[in-house]
């Protein structure tokens, strides 16, 4: 490209055309998020209607396939207070599955954190919540998101969701560190003597009232990045905010939330009831999804489930523009993160599940984790240069004891 070419490309790039993009890319992901959502909907009244183990299967798949897309939006929620406030309905965990549906005794009782985390509202039409009596004779989308979730203010009440759907059509994992994920019976959605576990219309009630309530709120986050939309707007209130509000995220999303809760903390503990996914063993593409998200927010990209590439001036661009050394070298550890994210996920399907990858003396498994745990925190310590090149002042990103203080994990 000659020297009249670029200088004419640059003058299509500034922060109005960058925040443009990021925001494109956002309804683009959501509405994605939305479309598949809507495919688990259709598969989950499938399910209930006529239950099988062809049936369940089927949703299985399309709450798979809906995490791919959504799992790409994770690096909005930081610095977006719009995503942010909202996010916890949607994809909160680690949860007390014990207050949705039946457990196995290992699970225990309730604890002093959470007196709710057997509440099993499944079997109970009615109970006792923060001194009211709860009529749960209908399960219902309100019942599940203006009552249960987070009850009695504890956040591990998780009652709507991802992860609360996961757990219904899963089950728990009770393989510890040996591979498999949950093993959910069909027949627990089985209607009359077939039923297993018993309250079968009850479970169904509330897979669809969990899966509904996703839908609805995929359709309202997707609304608030259309063209007149409240994140939109607030994205373009103040530029130099909004450049600061796409770095946030992705250094948040790398540092403290990334490579310290959802992968270094796991694996310090050990526990497989810190995946991500636990109940599907999908974490391996949690994790991978996180990754391409924000990488996608850099270089101004992303191609939709329907294969079509939404992509624009870019913040990539933008740093190239004040210093091309620093774009190259964080497009370089951004593609490093992926290759060692996508070996974590290439093992895990091959057979060599996350939860085996947990376990304590499993030299391989820690290798893994670790190394896209350091290619985390290496291409923070890049976007944290950008901060500086681009001359944005006031920012922050997410920390993680696991990464900052080791020793608090264990206090």
């Amino acid at each position: 490209m000659g020297a009249g070419s670029s200088a004419l490309a640059h003058e299509h790039v500034n922060k109005t055309t960058v925040l443009d993009t990021y925001a494109n890319i956002a309804e683009a992901k959501y509405s994605d998020s939305l479309t598949t959502a809507k495919r688990l909907q259709a598969s989950v009244a499938a399910l209930i209607e006529a239950p099988s183990a062809v049936n369940l299967e089927a949703a299985k798949k399309a709450w798979l396939a809906s995490r791919v897309p959504y799992q790409q939006t994770e690096v909005y929620r930081f610095g977006n207070a719009i995503v942010d406030d909202w996010e916890g309905k949607v994809n909160a965990w680690p949860l007390d599955e014990g207050l949705i549906d039946y457990v196995d005794a290992s699970y225990g009782g309730p604890s002093d954190e959470n007196a709710f985390a057997v509440l099993n509202v499944v079997a109970n039409p009615n109970f006792e919540l923060s001194g009211k009596t709860i009529d749960a004779t209908q399960i219902t989308p309100d019942l599940l998101a203006e009552t249960l979730h987070e009850a009695d203010g504890v956040e591990s009440n998780v009652a709507t969701g991802y992860h609360a759907i996961e757990f219904l059509l899963w089950g728990q994992d009770l393989n510890g560190h040996a591979h498999g994920a949950g093993s959910r019976p069909w027949t627990d959605f089985a209607k009359g003597d077939a039923c297993t576990s018993g309250n079968c219309d009850r479970r169904g009630a509330y897979l669809s009232s969990a899966t509904d309530l996703l839908v609805s709120d995929l359709q309202w986050m997707t609304l608030q990045w259309g063209e007149s939309g409240e994140a939109r707007k607030a994205l373009f209130a103040d530029e130099d905010a909004g450049i600061v509000t796409i770095l946030t995220g992705m250094g948040s999303l790398s540092y403290g939330e990334q490579a310290g809760e959802r992968m270094r903390l796991g694996l310090m503990l050990n526990d497989p009831e810190e995946e991500h996914d636990c109940f599907s063993d999908n974490t391996h593409n949690s994790h991978y999804y996180d990754g391409l998200g924000i990488q996608n927010a850099y270089l101004g990209e992303y191609v939709r489930v329907d294969g079509s590439l939404v992509s624009g001036p870019s913040l990539s661009d933008l740093v190239a523009h004040a210093d091309e050394e620093l774009d190259a070298e964080l497009r370089s550890k951004l593609s490093t993160t992926m290759m060692k994210l996508g070996r974590i996920k290439s093992a895990a399907e091959a057979g060599f599940s996350y939860d085996q990858m947990l376990e304590r003396g499993n030299a391989g498994g820690e290798a893994l984790i670790m190394g896209g745990v350091d290619a985390l925190v290496d291409q923070t310590k890049s976007i944290e240069r950008v901060v500086s090149v681009l001359q944005i002042d006031n920012i922050a990103f997410e920390g993680s004891d696991s990464l900052d203080n080791p020793k608090a994990v264990f206090e």
